[in-house]
């Protein structure tokens, strides 16, 4: 259920990034700036999500403030995970804080973790919030896309590209693991993309059996490389452990590449930026509407806001028709 505020009093709201970073995050920051001081709202950003609001650490933001950041990766703000706020008093402090400071509102542009502060914040507090979805791993239920979710599938592809390069002119086996610890949206997408053999993620169970007898099928029509993609699940550096199974069990030697980090790094794709930029603005208008305990999203090419409830509570699915063309298009 979607919480409602008296809005008519609205003069200063707050913007902060949490959990990981994603490219598209300043694009998101800079439209909510803009877009608030449009309707002559006052924006402050706190620095280092929730922790920021604890500390009292934060900057006035402006229409200049937010100049030249479209374009960059990261977040200006900073951005993080705080184990404090799990914590009722420490949340009873940082309501506190920005009751000191007339916050009247705020925009968080985070995952699942951070709505779910979020969440809990409103329902203790009541203090008026409206989340922005920046997770490049694209899992908050709710939403098609989420901020840093189509550069980052970008970069790995690019790398997957290169790889095959390398994978095709000494007719190897390459296992590339790709960020997703409980999903595999990056996975999927960079798996149909980039032509890889085979993929794995956290959502579909796998046997080494299979895997094994799939390659040797391919080789048997005469492939002789492959690319098989992983998600890198509960701990990352789950491709050595494939490619140790795959040599113990089927005699196969794979060159593992560990993308890592830079999936979220770089500057933000026109999509990302396009995107967090209407998410920004949207943000602010849900805020001036008297709507929180939300979040902003797009379903089937329509912008809609969804209670951050079903966020925390659901779990978004990856379509099993777009497995199943990942399989048929890798034979």
């Amino acid at each position: 259920m979607a919480g409602q505020f008296n809005s008519s009093q609205l003069k200063k709201i707050g913007v902060f990034t949490s959990g990981g970073d994603a490219p598209g995050m300043n694009a998101a920051i800079r439209a909510i700036v803009r877009t608030a001081c449009y309707y002559n709202l006052e924006v402050v950003g706190f620095i280092h999500g929730y922790q920021g609001i604890i500390n009292k650490d934060f900057v006035p933001l402006a229409p200049r403030s937010v100049a030249n950041i479209i374009q960059r990766g990261g977040t200006i703000l900073k951005a993080g995970r705080c184990q404090k706020f799990l914590d009722p008093q420490i949340r009873k402090a940082a309501a506190h804080n920005l009751k000191e400071l007339k916050v009247d509102a705020l925009l968080c542009i985070g995952g699942d973790g951070s709505f779910k502060g979020a969440h809990i914040f409103w329902e203790e507090h009541h203090i008026p919030i409206v989340g922005l979805p920046g997770t490049i791993d694209n899992d908050i239920y709710g939403t098609d896309n989420t901020i840093g979710f189509n550069t980052a599938v970008n970069t790995a592809l690019e790398a997957i590209d290169r790889i095959r390069d390398t994978a095709a002119s000494h007719d190897r086996l390459f296992i590339v693991e790709v960020m997703g610890r409980d999903s595999g949206f990056i996975a999927s997408a960079v798996g149909l993309a980039g032509g890889a053999e085979n993929i794995f993620i956290p959502e579909e169970p796998y046997s080494i059996k299979s895997i094994i007898k799939s390659i040797k099928e391919s080789i048997r029509k005469g492939k002789k490389s492959s690319i098989l993609v992983t998600a890198e699940g509960q701990k990352p550096g789950r491709a050595y452990d494939l490619a140790e199974a795959l040599r113990k069990q089927g005699g196969f030697e794979a060159k593992v590449c560990i993308l890592g980090h830079i999936q979220r790094g770089g500057s933000p794709s026109a999509t990302d930026r396009i995107l967090a930029s209407q998410f920004g603005f949207m943000g602010v208008e849900e805020l001036r509407r008297g709507h929180c305990d939300i979040f902003v999203g797009i379903k089937n090419n329509q912008f809609v806001s969804t209670p951050l409830q079903e966020a925390i509570n659901k779990k978004k699915d990856i379509d099993k028709k777009f497995l199943k063309l990942i399989h048929i298009l890798s034979s």
